[in-house]
């Protein structure tokens, strides 16, 4: 019930990493005036990393597609670090007063 119990509290983490990088990606691709292309965001990493307060926790990297005209195809990446995010690289939001 132990290993039962800690799978699913990674399961869970992850699914969380998922949604708040979907909410990034989306947010930017809005921010910037350009298609979020699948609706989705893909799992490309997982790793140990320390955090802030010198525990170990997961790292994990998404990619996200988004497309400036409808005919071509980028790539976006973001690594969260918990739900804190730690990198972006995507669309830049056409009015900088409304990245935060």
């Amino acid at each position: 019930m132990i290993v039962a119990a800690l799978a699913f509290a990674f399961w869970s983490a992850g699914r969380s990493a998922a949604e708040r990088a979907e909410s990034i990606g989306r947010s930017a691709c809005r921010a910037a005036g350009v298609q979020w292309l699948d609706h989705s965001v893909h799992a490309i990493g997982l790793r140990l990393r320390r955090q802030d307060n010198g525990w170990l926790g997961w790292e994990r990297t998404f990619r996200f597609d988004y497309s400036l005209d409808g005919e071509d195809r980028h790539v976006g990446r973001l690594v969260l670090r918990g739900d804190r995010l730690i990198t972006f690289s995507g669309p830049l939001a056409r009015d900088s007063s409304r990245v935060h």
